[in-house]
């Protein structure tokens, strides 16, 4: 299960957690029944976005819904209700062309056992399946996912080209045309042609967050292997990064403020509440804790507190460099725009040019260079990838973790096959969290709303 949105379930509010169960249920179903039990692992948290707006957005009785399920393994061999519909067979049809090309990426990146002739080539001709079988139900919906495989075809042709110096927003537009597209589409499928603006530009900006989103997580164990990064290769640090992110999310619920919606709860909940608890998970598990959100009941003098209009505050500078003009504060010093936020502006740096040295192909290309702007900040979290294992091995270790229950209720622990931290799905389950946990900006996110118990907000606003 891939994806940025993986909300706790006790971040959810009962009627939520089961509507949002429905849809991932559904989107694994549809996934069967159009291509058979094979392409169920193409299911992602991220793809099932695509079921609720189109179900926020109908009108009862319009054919879609729910229907019954049998039971299933993951459920415990419990029956449910599930989404149905073409909301779902867009989200598979999404999900398995974007699983498609996630494959391929991996093979052309030769990633752990992808390195393997025998499963490189196997895994080319699954990608290839799936992209055509994903196409043809794109089709029967109404849906050219001509407009994904080609973003997928550009995003190479990007990549190839980008380098030191290179606007990171350059290399995430394939990715955002392919998102604003599909999340278009759910306006039309619903019958709200009026939506389609609106959530074309939230789609839009949900690509850019997902890919830079997975940029941050996958930034040790790229420049340990030497696979290409986006912020490796165009210089971006971890500040600029946070900044683009947090605009983004920011843009997100601006544009769901223009669509109509017959039920808005869980789309605010995904694409507002997680979308802004993603990016502080992320860059917290990359060792760039964010700066802490203002709780509920706290004045707007806060110290975060921030207002529609204002910039974002990002994790090493005040603000943006646009927003400052030709320098960035650092501190109480003046520092020539982009300086990292772990790097002392006065000093020149070791290398010119990447701080990860030169771009990746060149003969001196070290992305072990110190003083790089993802390298930790002193006493921050982030941890790179562990030991990989052979298939074999691994297959044994996985089998020790959960016959101990490791790889359930361990609060963290390396994947034997990939060698990344992972987190046990059950370490939470006596977490005290609420639906407004992270909320942190509840003067503007949730007026109007119901999915959370606003209402001792003092805020002021």
């Amino acid at each position: 299960m891939f994806g940025i949105i993986r909300p706790c379930r006790h971040s959810l509010a009962e009627g939520l957690r089961d509507s949002w169960m429905a849809h991932l249920c559904g989107l694994c179903l549809a996934l069967r029944d159009d291509h058979g039990q094979a392409a169920r692992v193409a299911t992602n948290y991220d793809g099932l976005i695509i079921s609720v707006l189109v179900e926020a957005q109908a009108e009862p009785g319009d054919g879609s819904g729910r229907r019954k399920a049998g039971p299933c393994p993951l459920r415990g061999m419990r029956t449910a209700e599930v989404a149905r519909g073409e909301g779902a067979r867009l989200a598979a049809a999404v999900s398995l062309v974007l699983a498609s090309a996630k494959m391929q990426d991996h093979v052309d990146d030769r990633d752990g056992v992808f390195a393997r002739k025998t499963v490189a080539g196997g895994a080319r001709k699954v990608a290839s399946r799936w992209a055509r079988q994903g196409g043809d139900t794109g089709q029967e919906v109404g849906f050219d996912t001509a407009l994904l495989t080609d973003a997928v075809r550009r995003q190479g042709d990007v990549e190839a080209l980008a380098g030191p110096g290179t606007p990171i927003l350059a290399v995430t537009e394939p990715t955002e045309t392919a998102t604003g597209a599909a999340f278009a589409h759910t306006a039309v499928l619903a019958g709200r042609p009026e939506n389609a603006e609106a959530l074309a530009e939230a789609g839009r900006l949900f690509g850019r967050l997902a890919h830079l989103l997975d940029a941050v997580e996958d930034v040790y164990a790229d420049r340990e292997s030497g696979s290409w990064n986006p912020l490796l290769a165009t210089e971006t640090g971890p500040d600029e990064a946070y900044r683009l992110c947090r605009d983004a999310a920011h843009g997100i619920k601006l544009a769901l403020r223009d669509a109509v919606f017959t039920d808005q709860r869980l789309v605010h909940t995904l694409l507002v509440h997680e979308v802004d608890n993603a990016v502080d998970r992320t860059f917290s598990h990359a060792g760039f804790p964010p700066p802490k959100k203002k709780q509920h009941g706290a004045s707007c003098s806060g110290k975060n507190h921030r207002h529609e209009g204002e910039p974002a505050v990002g994790l090493g500078l005040i603000a943006a460099p646009e927003v400052l003009g030709n320098a960035a504060v650092l501190g109480n010093r003046e520092a020539p725009a982009g300086s990292w936020p772990q790097q002392n502006p006065q000093a020149p740096p070791q290398q010119p040019g990447n701080p990860f040295g030169p771009q990746h192909g060149s003969p001196n290309w070290n992305p072990q260079q110190p003083n790089g702007p993802w390298n930790p900040p002193p006493g921050g979290g982030g941890r790179g990838p562990g030991r990989r294992h052979n298939p074999l091995l691994a297959c044994l270790i996985w089998t020790g973790l959960c016959c101990t229950c490791q790889a359930c209720c361990r609060e963290e622990f390396n994947d034997p096959c990939t060698g990344q931290l992972r987190k046990g799905p059950c370490r939470d389950c006596d977490c005290d969290c609420d639906c407004c946990s992270g909320c942190g900006d509840c003067c503007s996110c949730c007026d109007g709303c119901d999915c959370c118990d606003c209402g001792g907000c003092d805020c002021g606003c």
